[in-house]
């Protein structure tokens, strides 16, 4: 199987998670996640979703709330919901308007780490 087609993890809502989250391909967490989440592909954080700790990931749309440092090595969107306590690192990033940030903002040229990423 290509990398490409790796399935997907769901943490779904009402679902919470306590521990450092690695994956090869793509996730989408519904519920709250307390640990750091890495993953080599997309990541979608939905509307209800609440994440407690640092996110790294290829790229990623966040539509619910994020406490902690993010770093996107290609592509963020922040959702017209969505809450991000923490500094960001990203190539390109999209903002709809009523998206809250508080942090520092880094953008531009290569992220590291992300494609290193231990499973």
């Amino acid at each position: 199987m290509a990398k490409e087609h790796l399935q997907e993890t769901i943490i779904a809502q009402g679902v919470k998670v306590e521990g450092d989250f690695q994956s090869e391909g793509d996730v989408i967490i519904e519920g709250e996640v307390k640990g750091n989440v890495k993953t080599k592909a997309h990541l979608r954080v939905g509307e209800s979703a609440r994440i407690h700790a640092d996110v790294s990931a290829k790229s990623a749309v966040v539509a619910g709330e994020i406490q902690g440092n993010v770093t996107i090595a290609e592509r963020l969107e922040l959702g017209e919901h969505s809450v991000v306590k923490g500094d960001i690192t990203t190539e390109v990033l999209s903002i709809a308007p009523g998206a809250r940030v508080n942090g520092m903002l880094t953008m531009g040229g290569k992220q590291e780490g992300v494609e290193n990423v231990e499973t």
